[in-house]
């Protein structure tokens, strides 16, 4: 028996004890007076703790104050104790979850939890840039009527999911993602979602590159195999012969070219960052007019504009090549009677080299990707003019090893500015 039903016991008890005498020696209705009396202040006692602890559970907090007399006083306490230790335990849970949320908004993948039937129950904010979700405003509506393309709504219906599943976006955005549907506890799905954009981007330049690597030696590989044969079956005179070599040594010489920039821009590719040598920029300058001079021919209007100010460090060779680029391009796609401008301008904040020409300018929509390796804007053109298409791609990946970047503005049929920008931290003073 447990120590508060003796003690309420003892005290009916007590009560009766006192009442029996009453109602013996005085009258029955004085001792029973009593008797009840005593009994209904215990039952008030215990009323008063009871409605204390009813208004308690209905709204539970950690109290201090709850706090009881008697037997009570054990019970109040042992309940303020799981309370305490209940709370620690929903505060700890609390605060593990927060930890959970903030590691899955902190990926840099996007993740959708669903339920059984397909509803949004959680993404991070990754997954509503990707997807166009919100999840303030998502949850609990299925997913397939958020993002309604046929394909993401055939692969959920599948249930196949051993492939991810590449999806483009139609949100207005080249945006490629890559979709991996992982089930879990009872017919839940997980969504992981990749951004693989850059990475489709890369697999199509590869693609293109191989082949038009392929296009472009085989073109004239083309040629001399057609020459070769003609000369080895057909008797030919002389000066047919000498005009077939001259061809066959053109087009060996256009393969040439083209091997030789595919090895610079490889060597540049895997070269260790560059050395740190002073660069002349006076000097360079000089050599970079003279070369234009004897590429135009006396075609065009040569003009080098500088203060003299500043110098560079890196690869001598690297950023002589490059500048030639920009200016032997500037020389083919400037028709004659054009200008051609060098600039050199040194700033506290950095310095820029530009090749500003007349030419006959580039649209818009090709200007992000000239610097593609084999990128061209008219092929026969390009073709023509004696580029092999990789002279961008060398002067790109040349300015990207001295922290510099390449500015391109055009307008068809007024000319193009090509302008190498480097950080302060690579110009010297003269």
């Amino acid at each position: 028996m447990s120590p508060q039903l003796i003690r309420a016991f003892l005290l009916t008890a007590l009560a009766a004890a006192v009442a029996v005498p009453f109602g013996h020696f005085v009258k029955p209705w004085v001792g029973w007076a009593i008797f009840c009396s005593g009994f209904g202040l215990q039952m008030a006692f215990h009323f008063r703790h009871f409605a204390r602890l009813d208004r308690w559970s209905r709204a539970p907090v950690v109290d201090p104050s709850l706090e009881g007399e008697g037997a009570w006083d054990g019970v109040f306490a042992r309940i303020y104790r799981h309370e305490k230790d209940l709370q620690g335990k929903i505060a700890q849970r609390d605060a593990q979850i927060a930890k959970l949320i903030a590691a899955g908004q902190a990926l840099t993948d996007g993740v959708v939890l669903l339920n059984e039937h397909g509803a949004i129950e959680y993404c991070n904010t990754t997954a509503e840039m990707q997807l166009g979700l919100v999840i303030a405003t998502d949850r609990g509506q299925p997913i397939v009527n958020l993002v309604r393309q046929p394909e993401f709504v055939n692969y959920l219906k599948a249930g196949d999911f051993a492939r991810p599943l590449t999806l483009r976006s139609d949100r207005g955005e080249d945006r490629v993602l890559s979709i991996f549907v992982v089930p879990y506890a009872r017919n839940q799905r997980l969504l992981q979602i990749k951004d693989v954009t850059q990475a489709d981007r890369l697999d199509r330049m590869r693609r293109d590159f191989v082949a038009n690597v392929s296009h472009e030696l085989r073109t004239p590989l083309t040629v001399l195999a057609g020459f070769l044969e003609t000369l080895q079956e057909i008797d030919v005179d002389r000066s047919e012969q000498q005009r077939y070599l001259a061809l066959m040594g053109e087009q060996s010489r256009r393969m040439e070219s083209i091997v030789q920039d595919l090895l610079t821009l490889s060597s540049i590719e895997s070269a260790p960052p560059p050395e740190n040598e002073l660069v002349d920029m006076a000097s360079m300058l000089d050599k970079l007019r003279r070369d234009a001079e004897a590429l135009s021919g006396g075609k065009h209007n040569i003009v080098v504009d500088s203060d003299g100010r500043g110098d560079l460090r890196g690869s001598q060779a690297e950023l002589t090549s490059a500048f030639a680029n920009l200016v032997a391009n500037a020389v083919r796609y400037t028709p004659a009677g054009g200008s051609i401008r060098l600039s050199w301008q040194a700033t506290p904040a950095g310095a820029e080299f530009a090749v500003e020409d007349t030419g006959i300018g580039i649209d818009a929509k090709h200007i992000p990707r000239l610097t593609e390796r084999f990128y061209r804007v008219d092929r026969g053109r390009s073709r023509d003019a004696g580029g092999t298409g990789l002279g961008l791609a060398i002067v790109k990946h040349s300015l990207n090893r001295h922290q510099a970047q390449l500015d391109i503005r055009s307008t068809p049929g007024h000319g193009s500015r090509f302008a190498a920008r480097f950080p302060a931290s690579r110009v010297v003073d003269a």
